[in-house]
């Protein structure tokens, strides 16, 4: 039977490793914590109680229990060494946990640990800490939405839908399946503007009418290299047009979000975002 407590180590650069099949570790309880909240406030002269000023959320704490069985005391010895290697990286990593395949968490350990030898056995309690509160989706908007890709499931805020983010209509909605607006301020969003001719200069604009965000060009397109809203700045290849928009950003609401295009020349806008999730 498969230990839904399990989970797997991701490096940014693509290498996993499973604390199961890898290490032969019994990840005997993997917990997430709630988001912390930070409550702002403002005190009040010679009053009681505060001015509440709004609600931001700190980082998640996760911890896992975990015990292992050696050969011997050599393979022991080399096992915790392993170990370390692995999960004292210098860089933060990805854990995905068995129970929700489809999330993955951006973590480092947030405090020593050792294992408690009992013979050739050892047990071990990891603490990691994300400093962002949510979860993101391990596949992007812009993967397959098929159920064979194994990248979605239940509690990922998806239903029996077309979802598009690829278009070639003027107004059309894209849906973020996330319990947090995507903002590229500081989550990625990456909008790709493809021309269908080219032409000296040109004016277009991007408008979410849920948000109300506005973004516009005013310069040249061709049908070669697509205009790229990438995070906070628009680049073509490697050329930056910020200087050439009106340094609005578009961000995506949870939900649907209502997309108008205007400018003649576009022949297609995506979207390539993940969700995110408390």
């Amino acid at each position: 039977m498969k230990v839904l407590h399990n989970f797997k180590i991701v490096y940014k650069n693509g290498t996993v490793y499973d604390m199961a099949s890898d290490f032969n570790v019994l990840v005997r309880s993997f917990t997430i914590s709630s988001p912390s909240p930070n409550i702002e406030s403002e005190t009040l002269d010679n009053g009681d109680g505060y001015i509440r000023m709004g609600k931001t959320w700190g980082p998640r704490k996760i911890s896992a229990l975990c015990m292992f069985s050696a050969v011997d005391d050599y393979d022991y010895a080399l096992l915790v060494d392993k170990l370390f290697r692995v999960l004292m990286s210098r860089d933060e990593y990805y854990l995905i946990s068995d129970a929700e395949p489809w999330r993955r968490w951006l973590v480092e350990i947030s405090s020593e640990w050792s294992a408690d030898q009992l013979g050739s056995s050892g047990e071990f309690q990891l603490s990691f800490v994300s400093a962002s509160p949510y979860a993101e989706s391990v596949g992007s908007s812009l993967s397959n939405f098929t159920t064979d890709v194994n990248l979605w499931g239940f509690g990922n805020g998806l239903f029996a839908e077309d979802y598009q983010y690829v278009h070639t209509d003027k107004a059309f909605h894209i849906y973020n399946a996330g319990d947090a607006t995507v903002d590229p301020r500081n989550k990625p969003l990456k909008i790709t503007i493809k021309s269908k001719k080219n032409i000296s200069k040109v004016s277009i604009e991007l408008y979410n009418s849920t948000t109300k965000d506005r973004w516009t060009y005013t310069g040249s397109m061709n049908t070669t290299l697509p205009i790229v809203i990438d995070g906070t700045r628009t680049v073509r290849s490697a050329t930056s047009l910020t200087d050439k928009t009106n340094y609005g950003l578009i961000t995506l609401a949870p939900g649907w979000n209502s997309i108008q295009v205007t400018g003649e020349e576009v022949a297609e806008v995506s979207f390539d975002f993940r969700f995110y999730y408390l």
